[in-house]
């Protein structure tokens, strides 16, 4: 096992003429937390790797359930027998709590307490943004500033512009933070979705924090602080959902592609689609926790014009109820997603 291997990328060059004389599988790993392969001119793994993105621990694998159909193959099917649930069913402020933990091993394996938890995530954050990209950016207060914004975004589609006022920096120098701290795993954008059977669908990407925990430690928040703030509580549950949702598709037997769905008056939102050769999925985050047909009008409304191309559909929330809502649509507690 080669960690950090761009450390020193040479040795790539090294595996590949190993691999070439014995082609057996499994006796490399080689794993690195940059995309350093796309600042590179050529990438000499092409048929000799099979790359696999890792994310953080997801729940799934912190209650010792990794295994079985993910949630998207299990949506996929439409059939609410299949979900299960944990015992006991967490509330709001618990599954607030559960995503401003994180999903860094450290923290989990060693079960830190509160206060060395958000030593930890703060401190990583620090370090990340004030020393492992410090020689790739101008002016650390600004980069700074633009993680800030963005934490505050999560979940969001803000527009170029909102994300430049914030941050007080220019379109550019936004573009390459960005891009810099995607290829770091540590933001990640949904593309919209398009249809021809839909109609006036923004194109902006959706934009999310990686992983939950780097929110709270970055804006310096606690569960009674996101409980009161309506807005960060919808974009946190959001992330945290996705967190849970990311790391399933590369084990997954669909593989579908994953977007989000938004009219351009604002009228229309859906905040996962999943793509797949056999139809889409959709998933609505709600923190109610008492959800009904009103909450599940949007996937009502992709059902109806997608027809037959609509696998089946979801409302997550936070309450301990799972039943139908509609056709094909379920109201599913967040914990279903490890259940």
């Amino acid at each position: 096992m080669l960690d950090e291997w761009q450390q020193v990328p040479d040795v790539l060059g090294a595996v590949r003429r190993a691999v070439e004389e014995d082609g057996r599988p499994g006796r490399f790993l080689l794993t690195g937390s940059v995309r350093t392969d796309l600042l590179n001119e050529v990438w000499p793994g092409t048929g000799r790797l099979v790359r696999m993105r890792m994310f953080g621990l997801t729940m799934r694998e912190q209650v010792g359930r990794p295994t079985g159909e993910t949630f998207i193959d299990r949506l996929a099917k439409a059939d609410l027998s299949l979900f299960r649930l944990p015992r006991p069913v967490p509330d709001l402020p618990t599954y607030v709590d559960t995503a401003l933990r994180g999903a860094f091993p450290e923290p989990f394996i060693r079960n830190f307490s509160d206060q060395a938890r958000r030593a930890w995530l703060s401190s990583y954050l620090d370090q990340l943004l004030t020393h492992d990209i410090a020689g790739l950016v101008r002016g650390r207060t600004r980069v700074r500033r633009f993680f800030d914004v963005m934490a505050l975004n999560s979940g969001g589609v803000p527009t170029h512009e909102t994300l430049q006022q914030g941050a007080g920096v220019d379109y550019k120098t936004a573009e390459h933070y960005h891009a810099l701290l995607s290829d770091r795993f540590i933001l990640e954008t949904l593309p919209a979705y398009h249809n021809s059977l839909l109609q006036r669908l923004v194109r902006l990407p959706k934009r999310y924090v990686v992983d939950p925990g780097l929110i709270g430690a970055a804006l310096g928040v606690d569960v009674a602080y996101v409980l009161a703030n309506g807005d960060l509580l919808g974009r946190m549950l959001d992330t945290f959902v996705m967190a849970q949702i990311r790391p399933e598709l590369e084990a997954g037997v669909l593989q579908p592609r994953l977007y989000h769905l938004r009219d351009t008056n604002g009228r229309r939102e859906v905040d996962i689609v999943g793509e797949m050769a056999a139809g889409i999925v959709g998933i609505e985050v709600k923190a109610t926790a008492a959800p009904g047909t009103d909450d599940a009008r949007h996937l009502i409304y992709l059902r109806d014009e997608l027809k037959a191309k609509f696998l089946g559909g979801a409302v997550l929330h936070t309450g301990p109820g799972l039943f139908a809502l509609s056709d094909r649509i379920f109201a599913l507690p967040i914990c279903a997603l490890w259940g």
